[in-house]
Parts: structure tokens; sequence; C-alpha cells
């Protein structure tokens, strides 16, 4: 348990990231939004938390570091195109670090699991974080080796820290599902607890 409070290249993929609808892209000039993408289980669970993470815009479920392009849901369920279920997203720096971006990751998922989150079994749901600078990288990793070296888990963490490569947005059933579905069992039974975690425990970086 944490004790502290995832065709077009990546180049292009950074140029062609979209505001959110309605939003006033004018009022962003000033501000620098960076781009993360992260897979932790089942991507309602990690887009339902990072929604509500202040500094954060433009969150999608969807699918990466697989080989087959423009994936269906069915077919990443098989386990046999490689990918990964990832929330992606794009955060401010000034608002909220990188560091704690990935201490929030980190704390509402199992990260020494491979290829599972509970009942959730097969390498679409392993852990990772697709980064798209090297500084990126280097807190990662650096965050890593520190929750190692303070034996936060009793076991190894076992995410992946890899290059992004394409971004496959998921269906739109998919979208906002926790916020649309909160009602359906799974949701009641494994979001929500995930979602409530993060509310309690890191309730400074909740959206106002």
């Amino acid at each position: 348990m944490l004790l502290f409070p995832m065709t077009l290249s990546t180049a292009e993929n950074l140029h062609d990231f979209a505001p959110a609808p309605n939003e006033d892209s004018t009022m962003d000039k000033p501000c620098t939004w960076k781009r993360i993408t992260l897979g932790a289980g089942c991507f309602w669970c990690v887009e339902a938390i990072f929604e509500q993470v202040e500094g954060i815009r433009n969150v999608r479920s969807g699918y990466m570091g697989g080989t087959l392009r423009n994936p269906s849901y069915r077919e990443v369920c098989t386990g046999k195109t490689g990918h990964a279920e990832v929330v992606d997203m794009e955060y401010q720096p000034k608002v909220i670090a990188l560091r704690d971006l990935l201490e929030i990751f980190f704390g509402t998922h199992d990260p020494t699991t491979l290829n599972r989150q509970g009942a959730d079994v097969g390498t679409q749901y392993r852990s990772a974080i697709f980064y798209y600078e090297e500084e990126q990288a280097r807190v990662a990793q650096k965050l890593i080796q520190s929750l190692q070296s303070e034996k936060i888990y009793q076991d190894p963490i076992v995410t992946e820290v890899k290059p992004a490569t394409e971004f496959y947005v998921a269906e739109n059933y998919h979208q906002e599902y926790f916020r649309l579905h909160g009602e359906e069992p799974y949701c009641r039974m494994v979001v929500r607890p995930k979602v409530e975690k993060f509310q309690k425990r890191y309730a400074q970086f909740r959206k106002k």
C-alpha cells in the first residue's frame, strides 16, 4: 500500500492533440500542457480517477503498446494485439507536478501484479507509463526506485516505462463510463472503491 499522498508518429500525435470540447483554447496560451498515457488495469477506473484531478484535461480511454492498427475492444480483450488499456491525458505542470500525478497513479492500483488488476487478468491490464519526453521517463524511474528502496510494496514493481506509440481512442461507449454507468455492478464493486480511495487519500489534488 502506498503511504503518501497509458500510422502517426509520436511527434505527430503530440501536435494534433486538440483542446477539450467547449474549452476556450485562447485561455491556455500562457500555459504549458503536457501529455502522458497511463495503464493501470481497466481504463474505466483510471479515467474516473484522473477526470477528477485538478490541472488535468482531455482524459480519454483507449489502447496503446500493441501491433494491430485500429484495434477494437474485442480484439484487445483477446490479449493477442499487445495493446494495454490506457488513459491518455494532458496535464499542466504548474498545477500538478508529474511526480504528484504518478503518485496518484501508483497509489490507486497495484503495480506489483504482472498483467493483472484484481479479477481482471491479461496483458491488456498491465501497469504501464507511456512517456512523450525523456524527462517524464526520468521522473517515473526515479519514483519507482524510491518506492522500491523505501519498501512501500512487499513485491517488486512491474510497471513498464516505455516511449509512447500510437494511441487509439476506445469506442464511444467506453468514454466517461463511470460517470454514465456508475450504478452498474462492475462500477459499484471495482471502480467506485478506487475512486473513493483517491478522493480520501489525495483530496488536495481534486478539482474544486
